[in-house]
């Protein structure tokens, strides 16, 4: 892996992150902590464990598979694989805005279903790329379908 492709996937990915925890201060608001939630939702200790672990995944996995894709000379495949990156960290980013920042539970859970799909499509071409060692990413949308099930119980709990 080519430390330029290293360097601009872990940029979108701090990027990400960044952008992600500015929308998740309220987190600690009153409006959050009144919300009913369920009994399988993780600690608050979890969360900034998870997500570093996941964003380094994501960083390391996708520049390899991008730089695989241009050296086997598939340019176009790794520039759509560069842009379902780019709208997978969107989505990612975005939900903490739908979520904590505009309180709007319904469309945080379609969002988290969305990030499912993106983030399983993107392990998908990885994985097609790479082989066994891009199935690392495979962890990205399993915690993504936890976050979907534990964003449509929170909706549903508030309604």
């Amino acid at each position: 892996m080519r430390p330029m492709t290293l360097a601009k996937t872990s940029a979108a990915v701090l990027a990400t992150a960044v952008v992600g925890s500015l929308a998740s201060r309220p987190a600690k608001s009153a409006w959050y902590a009144k919300l009913r939630k369920p009994s399988f939702q993780p600690p608050p200790q979890v969360f900034p464990i998870v997500w570093p672990l996941l964003y380094a995944d994501i960083a390391v996995v996708s520049a390899g598979a991008v730089d695989e894709l241009t050296e086997r000379g598939r340019h176009e495949e790794a520039r759509t694989y560069s842009a379902l990156l780019a709208l997978n960290l969107i989505l990612n980013a975005g939900w903490s805005w739908l979520f904590f920042d505009r309180g709007k539970l319904g469309a945080s859970a379609v969002a988290a279903a969305a990030l499912t799909a993106s983030s399983a499509d993107l392990t998908r071409r990885a994985v097609s790329v790479s082989g066994a060692p891009a199935g690392a990413l495979g962890l990205y949308p399993l915690w993504c379908a936890f976050a979907t099930l534990l964003s449509t119980r929170i909706w549903q709990l508030n309604r």
